[in-house]
């Protein structure tokens, strides 16, 4: 019975677990460190009681309670990922609640860390930042925090939290437009196909090639079956297969996923939980197939000088792998724009700003 019920709780936990595992954990236990550290705040108050300190702790607890409910997936918007950023905003809450309760010491001894976050998510010119660097600078040669900075700190800290989540949803959004517009285009390569199997004869890809008769992309016709004064379509319209569309957009999307493989040596990895470079592939194959299409298309109209008389259908074939590998060069903008969108995301991958010199201090 024990069994039949573990394996239940085991089916619930992978039915419910949505985001990253590595991600969610990390935050479960930065929540439960900064419980204790409530706890222990909490403990070390005096013997007066503080209403507005009692006010600030119990604020926070009811935060990190939050951010654990949220984890659990008990809410209902369960997107992927999402209740990462939820959780995330308050544990930040609470660590806000939390800088404003501990004792000026500490927090001199927390400034390096609050310093290198506001650096790593507020620009240079942020007046939060500029203030925040020369609190530092005044603590380093010896200064003593007081109430107005802490509030500056702590003000600082929670605008480059703000950042760091409108960063993180950027990506999001960004991940979620490739998503739609791959599905989008996958249903116009379904229909490319119906329409290719139902109707044939419609567009044929068929080509004449000199002294050879008709070709088309899986069969072909000698020029001696050509009957005399009979016209050119009709006889594309003979020799073209319901299959003609689907191996060209079949192939099309084959070399697609090929040179999706190999863009992927650009793009770096990201600590978000949307993962782009997925998306990014996606998008690439119904490109491909119809790339392929259109480039033989294109050829069939004699768009290209020379290139409008193929002479077999692996000729055929083999462009079709060319136009659905040059796909990259459309979806190449695509790549470009997603690695820039990562690399706004703060953290060891993103591009450090200028720190500004520091001073030297003279020697007490």
């Amino acid at each position: 019975m024990s069994n039949i019920w573990g394996r239940r709780e085991v089916r619930e936990i992978f039915r419910r677990e949505k985001g990253l595992w590595e991600l969610r954990e990390g935050l479960s236990s930065r929540i439960g460190e900064l419980d204790a550290l409530l706890h222990a705040e909490r403990d070390r108050g005096g013997a007066q009681p503080d209403p507005e300190r009692e006010a600030l702790v119990a604020r926070a607890f009811e935060e990190l309670e939050g951010a654990r409910e949220t984890l659990r997936h008990s809410h209902r918007r369960r997107q992927p990922a999402a209740h990462l950023a939820v959780a995330q905003a308050h544990y930040d809450t609470a660590h806000s609640l939390m800088l404003r309760l501990v004792p000026l010491e500490r927090i001199g001894a927390m400034l390096p860390g609050l310093l290198a976050f506001v650096r790593e998510h507020l620009t240079v010119s942020d007046e939060r930042r500029v203030q925040t660097e020369q609190i530092a600078l005044s603590v380093l040669a010896g200064g003593v925090l007081d109430e107005a900075q802490r509030q500056i700190l702590v003000d600082a800290t929670s605008v480059a939290r703000q950042a760091h989540l409108k960063e993180n949803l950027r990506v999001r959004s960004f991940t979620q437009i490739v998503y739609g517009i791959s599905g989008v285009l996958a249903v116009v390569v379904v229909l490319v196909a119906v329409v290719g199997a139902l109707a044939p004869r419609m567009v044929p890809l068929c080509f004449e090639p000199q002294g050879v008769g008709v070709v088309c992309a899986t069969g072909s016709a000698p020029a001696e079956s050509r009957l005399p004064g009979q016209d050119v379509d009709d006889v594309f319209a003979e020799v073209a297969s319901r299959w003609d569309y689907a191996v060209v957009l079949f192939v099309g999307m084959v070399a697609a996923a090929i040179a999706a493989a190999a863009s992927l040596r650009r793009i770096r990895g990201s600590s978000t939980p949307y993962n782009v470079p997925v998306a990014l592939a996606m998008l690439k194959l119904p490109t491909g197939a119809l790339t392929a299409v259109l480039g033989l298309l294109l050829m069939r109209g004699e768009f290209v000088p020379g290139l409008q008389s193929l002479d077999s259908s692996a000729q055929i074939i083999a462009w079709a792998v060319i136009f659905g590998y040059a796909q990259q060069l459309f979806t190449r903008f695509v790549d470009t724009q997603a690695q820039t969108v990562l690399n706004s995301v703060g953290g060891p991958s993103a591009t450090p700003a200028k720190q500004p010199k520091e001073p030297q201090v003279p020697p007490s």
